[in-house]
This record gives C-alpha cells, structure tokens and sequence, in this order.
C-alpha cells in the first residue's frame, strides 16, 4: 500500500474514533464504502413507490386547488421513524450530504422508471436568505443536486427566490399555513421557464401550501408543467 495512502487510510481510522460516521437513520457506525446511511437502511427504507403508480394519492393534496402534473415522493415519513431521523440530521445536524445521496438513490430509480424524459428544470424550494444565513444551506438545494445527478436534468436554485420571511408552519391550520406562505415566492428568470416542464422538489410534503405557492408562481411565468418530487410525504 503506498504509504500516503496509508497515512490517510490512518487518520481517517482516527477521525472515525474520535467522530463517528454514523448512518443518518439507525445511527450504526457505516462501513467500508457506505455514504451516510448503512446498507441495511438503504434495503429497508419505507418507499413510497408512487412513481410506479398511475393515480398516486399524493396528488390528492393538490387537487382543485392548483394544476400539478405528477407527484411523486421518495420515503413515507412516521413520527420517530428512520426517515424523521435523516430529515432532522439533513435539516439541523449539518449534515447536508445526507439530501444529495437521497437525491441520487431516488433519482437512479426515477430513471430507471423512464421519468427522466418528463422534465426540463430541477428547480428546489428555497430558503428566505435569513435562513440561509442560519443553516448554511438549503436541505432541498442538496435535494435537487442529488436528482440531477442521477437523471441527468440541470437544477438552478437561482430561478426561484424566497422574497419574504415566514414564521414557522408548524401548529397552523391549513388555511393559516396557505395565508402565512401566499405570494412568497418570485421567478427571477422567467425566460428559463418558458413552455418548460419543471419538477420542483422539497424535503417534505405535508398539507403542500408552500408547494402550492411556488407552483402558482412558476406557473403564472410561464411553465409549461410543474411536477412535484419530495424526500418524504406524511400521508
């Protein structure tokens, strides 16, 4: 073994003992060539699988309120599951890699489903800048990098901006959430968008409001579809 290797292969021996590379969702020590979640947890992570289906009941939180061509999420999310403990080290553990694997796993099985051929635009739900600023970065731009990898789409997070600061969702009505995220949202670049089909992606969907918000924005500058990708839904 060449011995700079060898010395690498060391002091990551020793990183690894003092800070442990743990998996995102079981929090076993990974492995080998194993990237933020084991193997195990890979195999078993709940899908959702409504790729694969022709009327998926995601689509239902949309209906009638704004026009959305598909709706697809990765993982069924449950309250202190696997997936709740990847979305908290993702959105606060500054863990932002953890986003761009579950991109590229999801983004490998949206390809091999052929649905590469249905969009033009990754664009992700953005951060006000305050936010930012904050977290250090947004969990759905790692998001968005991960799907555009692996299905070969460009993304942009300059597209679409977050022009006011909301309080948070959390305890509101689904009214309220709407109100507290209605017109928030801007397209900076609107000649990118035109007659284009895009797939807008974001961590979670929960009643959709802030998704609902982007997609009349992206919609009202010219869109030709706009299509939905999520980490997770709570059904």
């Amino acid at each position: 073994m060449p011995p700079k290797l060898q010395f690498a292969l060391f002091w990551r021996d020793v990183l690894d003992l003092f800070y442990p590379n743990l998996c995102s969702s079981c929090k076993a020590q990974l492995v080998g060539n194993e990237e933020c979640i084991c193997t195990k947890c890979r195999a078993n992570l709940p899908r959702t699988q409504s790729h694969l289906m022709k009327n998926p009941a995601l689509g239902e939180k949309f209906a009638g309120k704004v026009p959305v061509e598909n709706v697809y999420s990765f993982l069924k999310f449950e309250k202190g599951g696997g997936v709740q403990r990847m979305l908290h080290q993702l959105k606060y553990g500054k863990r932002p890699e953890v986003g761009k694997v579950l991109g590229q796993i999801y983004g490998y099985e949206l390809l091999q489903a052929g649905v590469n051929h249905s969009f033009d635009w990754v664009i992700p739900i953005p951060l006000h800048p305050r936010k930012l600023t904050q977290r250090g970065y947004n969990q759905s731009d790692q998001f968005a990098a991960g799907l555009s990898e692996s299905l070969g789409i460009p993304w942009s997070d300059e597209i679409l901006k977050r022009g006011r600061f909301t309080e948070t969702q959390t305890h509101k009505t689904r009214i309220e959430r709407f109100e507290n995220v209605s017109g928030i949202f801007e397209v900076t670049q609107p000649e990118k968008i035109q007659n284009r089909r895009i797939a807008l992606v974001d961590d979670i969907v929960t009643t959709g409001s802030t998704l609902e918000s982007a997609i009349i924005e992206l919609r009202q500058n010219g869109a030709k579809e706009v299509s939905v990708i999520t980490i997770a839904a709570a059904y």
